[in-house]
Formats: C-alpha cells, sequence, structure tokens
C-alpha cells in the first residue's frame, strides 16, 4: 500500500471518527430550545389530544417545552408537508398518521412530499373501529347486515367520514371479504356521519371505538363488529370481523411521531427513549386504552416497517377501487 493511499485512508477514518462525534455530541446538547409538535387536524380532535397528553410528560423528561400547534387542512396533508421541510434538527415534529403517511400518496393525484421525507420515531396508539347501527334497525347482528345486503344490492346504507378515511376503506374490505354491494354515503368528518346513524338517514357506519362507545352505551346504537385483531376490553361481548371470518377487515387507524428526513440519529433515539417512556406511564396508558385503543411504543425501526406496510395494503386497495381525490 503507498503511503499516499495510507494517508487517505486515515484520513477518511478521522473524519468518520470526528462526525461520530459530532453526533454524539449533538445528541447529548438536545434539545437546548423548545419543540414544536405539528398536529395535521384540527384542535380537540384525537390527534390534537393524544399530542397535548404526550407532550408534556415528553417535555419533562427532556426538560424543555413542547410546543403543540395544529395546521389541519387537505386530509393532513398541509402540516405533514409543513414537517417534512422543516430544518431536520429534532425541533420540529409531526403526528404522523395513517391518512397522510400510507394512503393519501395513492389517493392524491400530487402530493409534495411522501414516506420518505421522515424519519419515524416511534408509534403512539392503534385506534380500531367499530360498525354500528341504530337499536331500531333491523341488524341485531353482522349476519343480518350480509342477509340484508345480499337480498338488496345496493340499498342498505353505510356512511363514512369522508373519502379515504379509515371509515371508507373498512367498509371498502367490508364488501369485498362478505361480497356486499352496499350504498356509500360520504359526510365531511366523522361528526356529521356519525349525527346522520342517530338520525336514521343512513343505517351503519364503521366509526372509531373511541366516538362510538357514549352512544352503544346510552343504547342509542348497536355494536355489530369491531376491525381489532382481538375483542375490545370496553366492547367484550362484540366479535371481531377476523372471528367473524372476516379478517381481511381487521384496520386500525394508528398514529405516531415523525421527524424530517435527515434528522440526526442520536437525536432520533433520545426521542424515541423519552416517547417510549410517557408512554409507559399507567396513566397515560389508561387515556389511551380506556376508549378501546391499543398503546403503541416500540423502536423507529419497527414503526418504520409498520409503515411500509400499511402503505402497501391500502396502496393495493385504492388502485383497486380506482378511488380518488380530486
Amino acid at each position: 500500500m503507498t503511503m499516499q493511499r495510507r494517508n487517505l485512508l486515515a484520513r477518511a477514518a478521522s473524519l468518520a471518527l470526528l462526525g461520530a462525534c459530532g453526533l454524539a455530541a449533538q445528541a447529548q446538547e438536545y434539545p437546548s430550545k423548545p419543540i414544536t409538535l405539528i398536529v395535521s387536524f384540527s384542535a380537540g380532535g384525537n390527534n390534537d389530544l393524544r399530542a397535548r397528553q404526550l407532550g408534556m410528560p415528553v417535555g419533562q423528561l427532556l426538560k424543555q417545552t413542547v410546543v403543540v400547534d395544529n395546521k389541519p387542512g387537505a386530509s393532513g396533508n398541509i402540516g405533514h408537508e409543513f414537517v417534512s421541510r422543516a430544518a431536520p434538527d429534532g425541533y420540529t415534529l409531526g403526528i404522523g398518521a395513517m391518512g397522510p403517511l400510507a394512503v393519501n400518496p395513492s389517493l392524491f393525484p400530487k402530493m409534495n412530499f411522501g414516506p420518505k421525507d421522515f424519519v419515524p420515531v416511534v408509534l403512539i396508539e392503534k385506534a380500531p373501529l367499530v360498525l354500528v347501527t341504530r337499536t331500531d334497525k333491523p341488524y341485531k347482528s353482522f349476519k343480518d347486515v350480509v342477509a340484508a345486503a345480499k337480498a338488496r344490492p345496493g340499498a342498505v346504507s353505510i356512511g363514512n367520514a369522508g373519502t379515504g378515511g379509515a371509515h371508507h376503506l373498512s367498509a371498502e374490505l367490508m364488501e369485498d371479504a362478505a361480497g356486499l354491494e352496499m350504498l356509500a354515503v360520504p359526510y365531511k368528518g366523522g361528526g356529521p356521519a356519525a349525527n346522520a346513524l342517530l338520525s336514521g338517514e343512513i343505517d351503519m357506519m364503521f366509526e372509531q371505538t373511541y366516538a362510538a362507545l357514549p352512544s352503544i352505551q346510552a343504547g342509542k346504537t348497536r355494536a355489530l363488529a369491531v376491525t381489532s385483531d382481538k375483542r375490545l376490553p370496553s366492547l367484550p361481548d362484540v366479535p371481531t370481523m377476523a372471528e367473524l371470518g372476516y379478517p381481511q377487515v381487521t384496520v386500525s387507524n394508528w398514529l405516531g411521531v415523525i421527524a424530517p428526513k435527515g434528522t440526526p440519529k442520536p437525536v432520533v433515539a433520545k426521542l424515541n427513549d423519552a416517547f417510549n417512556k410517557a408512554l409507559a406511564d399507567p396513566a397515560l396508558r389508561e387515556k389511551i386504552t380506556g376508549p378501546g385503543n391499543v398503546v403503541g411504543g416500540g423502536s423507529p425501526e419497527e414503526f418504520a416497517a409498520f409503515i411500509a406496510a400499511e402503505g402497501k395494503r391500502w396502496s393495493a386497495l385504492v388502485k383497486a377501487k380506482g378511488i380518488r381525490m380530486e
């Protein structure tokens, strides 16, 4: 080996060592100022609630303030795009959601970001859905739904909270799995869809479990099935779609924490550790599991693999059904 080559290799090794030391020092100093956590949906919703519930304990663990900033619009795309364009320094994070990360890239004709523009930090929760109908409707079980929909194709109505949302996609999966043809009725959000259900305007809908529970408990609606992989403690008598013979209809609307692409690994690791510790707190776990959700946690790599699998799954369905947002 020539002296020149040895010098080049030694220089490269020195630069690599300096880079590693620099990253370690950056992580040790981080955070030195407040962190902004972007929520891509309006204040008061589940995304916003979870961000605020996590913000305080994570801030205490990191010894800095976590500021929640809502940037709603375009089915979550506005807030996610903002995060994708932020400096990759760990001071701008986002609540990553199923729609913008796994569905919207196939649903919208043009998007200015994609999953590759983010570094996954940690999964926060999975929120299964429940198929509900008014108690005065003739559907006492899911078998009744199948019988009615097959007897009158296109007549039994199922509402949703908007094209491409978990409510809508769960219904599409259910119809494919059971061989049904139903009348899809979209609304501008879960609230209007739930109101339509309660007024009798639609026959049924898939609803987020935490949103459906009050009406179920009040006896106004009946739960026919849940989309979780096992029965929920909040609805122990309600079968899963898998139990009914339709494992394809195992669905969760999920949330996690994301950072801009290029955020240093030591910073991501520090954030992951703080969020995992916050999610391990029994009081916070109860707030997540009480209404029927499943607590997340885990490594950035596990969350990245989960996002990739979800993207592949929903992309296939959206393309097969020709679902588009104009």
